[in-house]
């Protein structure tokens, strides 16, 4: 039951460490402070806060997930362009607020959809132009230049500017593209299968429905699965005392041992064992003992805590 709550709720750990959650939010104060100076010239009182509101939304996807779909300049830039003039529209011409509101959200989506702009804060740009007062009729179509798109310059100028600091954040997402990552010569591994544009095409038309996932980064994370599924095991001489080791498995079938003692065999046949205690993922809290042979073929890679995240040793790194 519990399990199957968490699933039906869509709940996931963020795999990013401290330093990564910090500068989001960094990089967000960072965005809404030059946004909220610059409005601040073109509409005053309540209304400011409410057309700002909807650059809030952006600058969660622009600094804590600026490699995404609907982050992107598009994204941004027509997001909010056509979703202000839609909502302006909706604004002028339906006088009942109650009617004009939804409608103008509604369009907005629709519109953004089929321009392949889709960005969700869009849909509360085109909201404030229906709710925000008459400070913001007043301005007409004006306000899809000033202050709408004003701001979405400005935020987008903080974004590319910001994220520049940090070479694993690069914005916009063409920037931050990684080489793709071909697996170690080994004969022993079966022959790489080419992955086509055009399947990657059907692979997403199938589900019918927007995934925020492009499909560059699933050809990245492709390259990256081959490169560590034809990565050599651990041989049974290699494995240390106190270090730890995951089984490389996936969902609940994924654990990480700690080796914390040799053991003699007891059975006569001289192999050496060892004792160890799984510390995260399936029997955590569990020990046992098994031979260093069989531990070596269960586990896939050593692995280190950091950040509260396990995280693969690079053994190429640690020789150097």
């Amino acid at each position: 039951m519990h399990k199957t709550l968490i699933k039906f709720l869509g709940l996931q750990p963020y795999r990013t460490g401290h330093t990564e959650k910090l500068i989001s939010g960094l990089g967000a104060f960072c965005g809404i402070f030059a946004v909220f100076y610059t409005s601040s010239f073109f509409v005053e009182g309540v209304a400011t806060y409410i057309i700002v509101a909807s650059m809030g939304a952006s600058a969660v996807l622009l600094f804590a997930v600026p490699h995404g779909p609907l982050s992107q300049p598009w994204a941004l830039v027509g997001g909010h362009f056509f979703s202000a003039i839609v909502g302006v529209s909706c604004a002028r011409y339906v006088p009942d607020v109650f009617l004009a509101a939804p409608l103008a959200v509604g369009v907005a989506v629709s519109v953004m959809y089929y321009l392949n702009c889709i960005h969700p804060p869009g849909g509360a740009t085109a909201l404030s132009a229906v709710v925000g007062g008459e400070s913001v009729h007043q301005l007409g179509y004006q306000f899809v230049l000033t202050p709408a798109l004003i701001n979405v310059f400005t935020i987008l100028a903080v974004a590319i500017a910001f994220n520049f600091f940090f070479k694993w954040r690069r914005y916009p997402a063409y920037l931050a593209q990684l080489p793709a990552a071909e697996p170690e010569a080994d004969e022993e591994a079966p022959a790489r299968e080419v992955i086509t544009h055009e399947d990657f095409v059907y692979a997403l038309s199938e589900f019918d429905s927007f995934l925020d996932i492009s499909e560059s980064d699933l050809l990245t994370i492709y390259d990256l699965v081959i490169k560590h599924h034809h990565a050599k095991p651990i041989a049974h001489h290699q494995l240390k005392h106190g270090h730890y080791y995951s089984n490389g498995e996936y969902g609940d079938l994924w654990s990480v041992r700690q080796i914390v003692d040799w053991a003699e065999s007891d059975d006569g046949s001289g192999e050496e064992k060892l004792i160890y205690k799984t510390v995260a993922g399936a029997g955590r809290r569990s020990s046992g003992v098994m031979s260093k042979n069989e531990f070596s073929r269960w586990a896939k890679h050593e692995v280190v805590l950091m950040d509260e995240n396990w995280h693969r040793v690079d053994e190429s790194a640690a020789q150097d």
